[in-house]
């Protein structure tokens, strides 16, 4: 987190992490389309010719608060091949919230350990402390033959302490669901911190909803949950 009272500005930023083709751009990308363009940056995606992330996606998300902090979530991917381990721990550098993306397929199970215990690595090696940093585990492709049944998530969740969302991210199933768990865990850990209620004036109610409510969160499980913000309430939002 970075907290700048003197220009009033409030950075967190929320890693995506997961093996390769696990569907971290395809979160990403599913978020910008859901995202009203008043709180959403530009989409940066950096591709190789086989369509996978090079270096890393970044998708700002931003708003002002009602005591006038503007406040910036920064959204990144890593690259999932191994070969880019390096970069990989570079972008995991100072990360408040981390979504873990994993193949829900029983096949996949090798390889999502792997990359699991790669992420614990690389978070100790930027001393990032596992016990403290929100991890949320997204488990994706769903719809696909040999995915994990609703019991199997169930148990993963009984297992561990993270919070664990289900998801087709192609088809946008659960990908709102995730994120809005990564930010209110990422937002509960600074204020455990930094206390922004207090010292900043942004409650986790405002923050979710400042995010939430301008999105489009129909037919997903936040339906209904946050109310539009009004144009009044955008006004300072710069990017």
């Amino acid at each position: 987190m970075q907290l700048n009272h003197a220009q009033r500005e409030l950075t967190l930023k929320i890693v995506y992490y997961g093996p390769g083709l696990s569907g971290k751009t395809t979160n990403l990308r599913h978020l910008h389309a859901r995202a009203s363009p008043e709180v959403r940056g530009r989409l940066l995606t950096v591709e190789t010719h086989d369509d996978r992330t090079l270096f890393f996606d970044l998708l700002p998300v931003f708003f002002s608060t009602s005591a006038g902090f503007k406040v910036k979530v920064k959204l990144f991917t890593v690259p999932g091949q191994v070969i880019h381990n390096a970069t990989r721990r570079i972008v995991l550098q100072g990360a408040d919230a981390v979504v873990f993306i994993a193949d829900s397929r029983h096949s996949a199970t090798a390889e999502n350990n792997a990359y699991w215990r790669n992420l614990q690595d690389n978070m100790k090696e930027n001393g990032l402390d596992a016990e403290q940093v929100p991890v949320v585990i997204q488990f994706n492709k769903r719809d696909l033959p040999d995915a994990r049944t609703e019991a199997e998530l169930e148990e993963a969740r009984k297992r561990g302490g993270e919070e664990v969302v289900g998801a087709v991210a192609l088809r946008g199933e659960g990908v709102l669901e995730t994120f809005h768990a990564v930010a209110r865990a990422a937002y509960r850990r600074l204020d455990a911190r930094a206390h922004l209620a207090r010292n900043v004036a942004l409650t986790e109610q405002e923050f979710l909803s400042q995010i939430f409510g301008r999105m489009d969160l129909s037919g997903t499980a936040l339906a209904g949950r946050y109310t539009g913000v009004s144009r009044d309430e955008q006004v300072g939002g710069g990017r």
